[in-house]
């Protein structure tokens, strides 16, 4: 399947502008979008490895930054959910007057803060076609959670005991198609062998189910 070649993009989002990466291959199924945590950025291996895999299985990726680099020193505002969850609705809007994207089903894919981020916009646009969270703080967009639509897939690693404690909490109280999977002996960054392997097959499952 071909593949557009990589192609930087520029997301005005209020007076900032984001950087990002968007790559669409051709007769995608849909586009999904990275939402990073805390500390990462549109250069995530862990990300780019799943987005690379996503693309060779007929779904587009947008990996872009949700903080400018003068902002992504700042702790605070790394944990500004609401700040990053208005840029991800700014950039799924604009993805909507996108020529490559407009016409594509859009789902999230969340990990960390990030993932707070996803659930939070797709309260806000429930059009979104489907959430993954990957090791997400899933916890930090409680008061969204009852106004998400979007099905929605949390999964989290066996060692990561408090995350998971978290997400299945969360999961408990969302109202909508949803499914809970726990990766066994992955701590929260999924590093051991095959985990993000099995992270990423699960979500490209989630979204070709729900693109289709």
């Amino acid at each position: 399947m071909a593949i557009e070649p990589r192609r930087l993009v520029e997301i005005p989002v209020g007076d900032v502008t984001l950087p990002g990466e968007l790559r669409v291959p051709d007769d995608a199924l849909g586009l999904v979008v990275f939402a990073h945590g805390s500390g990462s950025s549109r250069r995530s291996p862990r990300n780019n490895a799943v987005a690379e895999k996503l693309r060779d299985n007929g779904l587009g990726t947008l990996l872009f930054d949700l903080l400018i680099p003068e902002e992504d020193v700042d702790h605070q505002a790394r944990f500004d959910i609401e700040l990053l969850t208005d840029r991800l609705v700014a950039t799924t809007d604009w993805l909507g007057d996108n020529d490559d994207a407009a016409d594509l089903p859009i789902g999230y894919f969340g990990s960390s803060t990030g993932a707070a981020a996803a659930l939070r916009a797709a309260a806000k646009r429930p059009a979104v076609a489907a959430v993954v969270s990957r090791g997400g703080r899933v916890d930090l967009a409680a008061e969204a959670i009852p106004a998400v639509e979007s099905p929605t897939f949390l999964i989290v690693g066996g060692e990561d005991e408090q995350v998971r404690q978290l997400n299945q909490e969360v999961f408990d109280e969302l109202d909508c198609d949803k499914e809970f999977a726990v990766v066994p002996r992955a701590g929260h960054l999924f590093e051991g062998p095959g985990q993000l392997e099995e992270v990423t097959k699960l979500a490209l499952e989630w979204f070709r189910r729900h693109f289709e």
